[in-house]
């Protein structure tokens, strides 16, 4: 479809209606396109070209079938061994127009009250796609109570913010927009504001038979953030070679007879030359699986078990912040929080639902000691007796051994 065309859809959408322009442009994007999240540099680098986002730049792109085509998806190595966790509603595939849009609304501050905060203020890729404040901080300077969560991974999590409170990140993505110390801003007069911008109303309705609302603004945004994903780790190659070693390991001193078992096993030994742990951190992913019990929480291959629990951080006070009791109003829940993804958990300090823990080697003095001990404390909660070197140990496994890299993004080239 030419540019010339594309601008034409685009203005008889205003006449006829979005609904049906959509179908027509539509109608070529039944097939699915296979991509692998983390590693198709295309998904999040935006709309090509330099600058501010113009219509006939955004028309042009908007008009190539393929942009729309719902993306049959695949997980890089490690995060793979959770792709029968993920999580994608019915009503919302994964196109890559419908990311893009996704990519601009995340890094746009218009959604705000006043122009100044944007998702990526407090889920921001520079800082691991959290904020290394405290607490989330919005309009005004305001400050909320609670660190920021990270917005990568999201795909194969169902139940948002610490304590759960959002059934899907489509709920979860519009929340902070109409939050008064976060975006501060409404729902009509956010969706007000994009329909007033014609690139914004442009591809809302190409993306979406019912062009802009605030439910496509929640679509959008959750369909770019599931295309958020973790690279391999060290701990990944590692794996490999330990469940190679195990499953081989009566036929390792007569590889050199198996040349195609000697070629995996060299190709395996390889990579783990190219992305190393030091001798600490293999003796901190002992311990993680082992004597520091973390793998109680922090379990599968996005070491999270998407579960709460009270670890006494913050019950020493006199009115806690009761986490995920304040939603299911159930005793047991009082105090827990949902346990976050340790995959490139060093990129994005403070720790904690409340930010009180800095470094990594105060959350694993920590876990050491038990937590603080309160009525609904998480039997998972015990004193580990690890010595000051084993503490340093895990510590060098959660940062060398689990940090992988994050996909290429384009933070800029938005629209006009």
């Amino acid at each position: 479809m030419s540019a010339a065309f594309g601008t034409v859809a685009a203005l008889t959408a205003s006449t006829i209606g979005p609904a049906a322009v959509f179908a027509a442009e539509n109608e070529s994007a039944n097939t699915k396109s296979a991509v692998v999240l983390g590693e198709d540099e295309s998904l999040l680098s935006g709309i090509p070209g330099q600058g501010l986002l113009s219509v006939e730049q955004a028309t042009e792109w908007m008009s190539k079938p393929e942009v729309h085509q719902e993306l049959q998806i695949d997980l890089p190595k490690g995060i793979k061994a959770a792709l029968g966790n993920v999580f994608i509603p019915a009503d919302n595939p994964m196109t890559r127009a419908k990311i893009e849009l996704g990519r601009q609304l995340y890094f746009d501050p218009r959604l705000s009250s006043d122009n100044t905060i944007s998702c990526a203020s407090c889920h921001n890729p520079a800082e691991g796609y959290g904020a290394q404040t405290r607490f989330g901080v919005g309009v005004d300077g305001q400050e909320g109570g609670r660190n920021s969560p990270v917005s990568y991974n999201r795909i194969v999590s169902q139940a948002q913010f610490w304590d759960g409170r959002a059934a899907t990140l489509e709920d979860q993505a519009i929340g902070p927009i109409a939050n008064p110390i976060e975006m501060g801003n409404t729902h009509d007069a956010c969706i007000a504001d994009l329909a007033a911008n014609p690139v914004y109303k442009l591809q809302f309705n190409k993306v979406f038979e019912d062009g802009i609302s605030i439910e496509n603004v929640g679509r959008a945004l959750a369909a770019f953030e599931r295309a958020i994903v973790t690279g391999p780790t060290p701990y990944d190659f590692q794996k490999d070679l330990d469940t190679f070693e195990t499953v081989f390991a009566d036929d390792l001193e007569y590889l050199d007879e198996e040349p195609e078992l000697k070629e995996q096993y060299d190709a395996i030994k390889a990579a783990i030359e190219k992305h190393p742990m030091s001798e600490s951190a293999k003796r901190g992913m002992k311990l993680f699986f082992g004597k520091a019990n973390c793998t109680a929480c922090h379990a599968g291959a996005n070491f999270t078990d998407e579960q709460y629990h009270n670890l006494g951080v913050g019950m020493e006070v006199d009115q806690p912040d009761l986490g995920r009791y304040e939603i299911t109003k159930d005793e047991k829940d009082k105090g827990a929080f949902k346990t976050p993804t340790l995959r490139n958990i060093a990129l994005s300090p403070p720790y904690m639902h409340d930010g009180s823990q800095e470094t990594l080697e105060e959350v694993v003095a920590w876990y050491n000691k038990g937590g603080h001990p309160n009525k609904w404390l998480s039997d998972k909660m015990k004193p580990l007796n690890l010595t000051k070197q084993e503490e340093a140990d895990v510590v060098a496994f959660m940062k060398e051994g689990l940090t992988g890299a994050f996909p290429k993004i384009q933070t800029g080239r938005l629209p006009l």
